[in-house]
């Protein structure tokens, strides 16, 4: 990623930087300063005391010029800097990396579908169902899936990809009830693969191109957030079918570098069930895998 590739340091101090950036004194409980704090959030003798280590070894840290903090260095940091279970261990994770721990990344992951994946989601109609590889990737869907994301099917082969939709397709702001969560869960999920394999090509192509042509992406990168997604629940506006809300679950796909399967469900003999089904209905005929082989 050709912007943090200059900006000096590690992945590991540019995250407790932004992070300590964000944490107020109050939130840690110091008193409020009355005068005025020439850096936001907490400060980094601050931070320091609260952790129980030297400012110097600290400030070492963020610098990047030292790599190997103890379990317990790491625990502590998270603790002040009020981190939650996914953030903790992306620290972890940056730490290993720091400390030249990683995996070489590979080229670019497979994006083959396992055995029997498309059945699977021929199966669970009317649920709108997918399939994404790790940097959101829209490798299969059935027409339910493929028709959730409205314009989605115009987009050919490669382009097909849910990050690239919520940040750059017109029909995305205006798709789901809360776009801001959107942008964040997914700009959360790329950071977490960011910490651990900051030099994989397939990040680097999707993060690139958002960078130069998302300002909302670009802020919402820089808070280096961090997060899980593998379920929760949406409210969409879709211009076909009318308001519903679904529940979803993402689920890894075994023998795969990252590839998810992620199922819709709305309770039965509910409104929302009813327009799921509508919304099958009304992708009957669309293609049931937009891959890159099938779109050509």
């Amino acid at each position: 990623m050709a912007r943090e590739q200059h900006s000096g340091g590690t992945e590991l101090g540019r995250f407790l930087r932004a992070r300590r950036t964000r944490v107020k004194p109050g939130d840690v409980g110091l008193p409020a300063s009355s005068g005025i704090r020439r850096t936001p959030g907490l400060r980094r003798e601050e931070l320091a005391t609260l952790a129980g280590i030297s400012i110097d070894y600290y400030a070492r840290l963020e610098r990047g010029t030292e790599t190997r903090p103890s379990p317990s260095v790491i625990d502590a940091l998270a603790r002040v800097l009020l981190l939650g279970e996914a953030e903790h261990k992306h620290l972890r994770d940056l730490a290993a990396s720091a400390d030249g721990h990683e995996t070489a990344p590979a080229a670019v992951p497979s994006q083959s579908l396992p055995p029997g994946t498309e059945l699977i989601l021929e199966s669970l109609r009317p649920n709108p169902a997918y399939v994404v590889g790790r940097t959101f990737e829209l490798l299969a869907a059935n027409p339910g899936g493929l028709r959730l994301f409205p314009g989605i099917e115009d987009w050919q082969g490669e382009q097909r990809n849910l990050a690239r939709y919520v940040f750059l397709h017109p029909a995305a702001r205006e798709l789901w009830d809360d776009w801001d969560n959107a942008v964040r869960s997914s700009v959360a999920w790329l950071r977490g693969l960011a910490g651990i394999e900051p030099g994989a090509p397939d990040l680097a192509l999707i993060v690139d191109e958002l960078m130069l042509k998302s300002p909302e992406f670009a802020r919402t990168w820089d808070r280096y957030d961090v997060r899980g997604n593998t379920g929760g629940r949406h409210v969409y506006h879709h211009p076909e079918v009318g308001d519903l809300a679904l529940g979803y679950q993402g689920m890894t796909l075994n023998g795969t570098n990252g590839q998810h399967l992620v199922v819709f469900y709305a309770e039965p003999d509910t409104p929302d069930y009813d327009v799921m089904v509508l919304l099958d209905k009304a992708a009957q005929g669309q293609a049931s895998k937009p891959s890159a082989s099938s779109a050509q």
